[in-house]
């Protein structure tokens, strides 16, 4: 029997224009804005890195000089540039312009500003562990809604019997939400649209076709798309052990 493969690649999603975190973001691109002390994206990249992710290809659009710049710097993982200075893509065609990047391989595909306090084990590992080569054509990060930062809707998914992933309905409350991490396979892609289309277009092909599983994150799951949601993001840090007091005042400024 063939152990799984190992993705050791990422896509990781830079190219927004990061409009309800202003104004932080007015003279910075949103994946730059620091989280206790470290760009958003770093925290993404550092974590893919410790899982063995060599690779990540980030796309970029919004201030997409500063934030090449500040990739620039890093060693690890290797970083090449999507660049959609000409036009944004949306989350789907973003991924599928890079998609050669791959090499035909499983990968990661990562929101910039969805950060996680962990409880135990690497939430990246366990995802590595779980993901089912032959199984899946996604594997989502998931977590209860109740319990998670800078999330107000009404909840992405129910999980069935097995892991599979079912959507909420229109009027329907559901107890999971995406955590902006999946791992993907490229046949996921086949058939895609051209031009700028959403991930879940594909998804929603790939969970009517019994080709969708979700994780549960063990720990707290923070999605850091306004100044407030930053706040809070430290203060769970703080609370947690994770940042030695804080770095921000409550209206999103650095403080003293």
């Amino acid at each position: 029997m063939m152990p799984p493969r190992r993705p050791t690649s990422a896509f990781v999603l830079g190219a927004g224009l990061g409009s309800r975190m202003r104004p932080l973001t007015e003279q910075i691109p949103k994946p730059m804005v620091s989280l206790a002390g470290r760009a958003l994206i770093d925290h993404v990249l550092d974590r893919l890195a410790a899982a063995g992710v060599t690779h990540a290809v980030v796309n970029v659009h919004y201030l997409a000089d500063a934030l090449i710049k500040h990739l620039a710097a890093r060693t690890a993982p290797q970083i090449t540039i999507s660049d959609e200075r000409d036009g944004l893509l949306d989350t789907g065609g973003g991924v599928a312009r890079a998609l050669h990047q791959f090499h035909d391989q499983p990968f990661f595909i990562h929101n910039s500003d969805s950060v996680w306090i962990e409880h135990g084990l690497s939430v990246l590992e366990s995802m590595i562990s779980a993901w089912d080569d032959a199984r899946m054509d996604s594997l989502m990060l998931i977590a209860p809604a109740s319990a998670s930062l800078g999330y107000d809707g009404r909840g992405d998914f129910a999980v069935q019997t097995g892991g599979m992933l079912v959507r909420a309905g229109r009027d329907t409350t559901e107890p999971y939400v995406f955590c902006g991490v999946s791992i993907a396979h490229p046949r996921l892609f086949d058939n895609a649209p051209k031009g700028p289309f959403s991930l879940n277009k594909l998804w929603d092909v790939a969970i009517a076709r019994q080709k969708v599983f979700g994780i549960d994150l063990n720990g707290l799951w923070m999605h850091v798309g306004t100044p407030t949601a930053l706040c809070d993001a430290e203060r769970a840090m703080i609370a947690a052990g994770k940042l030695r007091g804080p770095s921000r005042t409550d209206d999103g400024d650095a403080s003293a």
